[in-house]
């Protein structure tokens, strides 16, 4: 698995574990259409504009194994989610490391660059 910067994908986050597959990772499967692939840092912003698009964030549900999400936490979010939240502009920080390099086919990297909290040393790669 790669992330977007052509680097091996490296671990989102594990406390709550994310990932589609719970993981901690970022990965992106066939069973995955909705390409959970963006590792961000959740905000306030972020998740109160999740809630009001419908997609409910905030809310524990441990059938599905899912804590509940709160400010700081980090998060594999569904790209066109993400986007749609940037667009309106609640963008969450995103960890470009730990971003799945499929996420390419629906955020530019560019767009991706500017959210990154992870910005590395050297440049010359990105």
């Amino acid at each position: 698995m790669r992330n977007v910067l052509g680097s091996p994908l490296e671990e989102c986050g594990v406390d709550p574990v994310t990932g589609f597959t719970r993981s901690g990772h970022c990965e992106v499967t066939p069973a995955d259409t909705g390409v959970h692939g963006i590792c961000s840092v959740m905000t306030e912003e972020f998740l109160a504009h999740q809630f009001s698009a419908g997609n409910d964030l905030l809310t524990p549900r441990p059938s599905w194994g899912f804590p509940g999400l709160r400010p700081g936490d980090r998060w594999c979010v569904v790209a066109l989610r993400w986007l749609q939240a940037q667009q309106d502009g609640h963008a969450a920080p995103v960890v470009l490391a730990a971003t799945h390099e499929q996420v390419l086919d629906v955020v530019p990297i560019d767009l991706l660059r500017r959210y990154a909290v992870d910005v590395p040393d050297d440049l010359s790669g990105l």
